[in-house]
């Protein structure tokens, strides 16, 4: 989160009292949204944990969601290199744009977007019937079940390299992934911060 250092450098007067504010997902990296701010809005933001904005048409502040429930809660907040420009890594409730989708920038994608739709699918999985789906019936199995399967895939995935099979090699590699994700899911971890953990630890 924005450090009182930081807070402090916001060159404010370069602005004229309104910071430029870029709203990304922060699992899929998708940009959803661009918006202003001024001190209030900062404070706001950063004491409600949902993205604040200064409204320049209602000239007042505005958060994101107050009459949709769509809100963005905030991950994190980063100046940009001049202190002029803010970035927000946000996770969304709902879709960010008025017209019902995930971005106010259209179809505008990131290499992560594919990750998070994945996993969103996987939760919506819970409570669908075990009878007609197999992801379903995968969590009704219960964690050391789920944590087998992590296994069994693992080895899979390890023995189709080491015998140079490409095309079994993906489709394990493809499984072991799916499989985790349920892990993840089941344990109720949340996906931001593994992919975070893995950027940090695996520089």
């Amino acid at each position: 989160m924005l450090t009182e250092q930081q807070q402090a450098q916001l060159d404010w007067e370069k602005t004229d009292g309104l910071l430029p504010v870029v709203v990304q997902h922060a699992v899929s990296g998708e940009v959803l949204m661009l918006g202003y701010m001024n001190q209030q809005a900062l404070a706001q933001t950063l004491d409600s944990k949902k993205v604040t904005f200064f409204s320049r048409t209602k000239q007042r502040l505005w958060t994101k969601g107050e009459s949709s429930g769509n809100f963005l809660n905030v991950v994190s907040v980063t100046p940009d290199c001049d202190n002029d420009t803010l970035l927000v890594l946000a996770n969304p409730v709902g879709p960010t744009c008025h017209l019902g989708t995930s971005s106010c920038f259209g179809d505008a994608s990131h290499q992560w977007l594919f990750l998070y739709q994945l996993e969103q699918l996987l939760a919506e999985r819970k409570t669908a019937d075990p009878e007609s789906s197999y992801t379903a019936k995968l969590y009704a199995s219960g964690t050391k079940r789920i944590a087998q399967k992590v296994g069994e895939e693992g080895v899979e995935t390890a023995l189709a390299a080491t015998v140079n099979d490409r095309e079994e090699l993906k489709n394990e590699a493809s499984d072991l992934m799916y499989h985790l994700l349920v892990l993840l899911q089941d344990q109720e971890m949340d996906l931001t911060a593994v992919i975070e953990n893995l950027r940090q630890r695996h520089k």
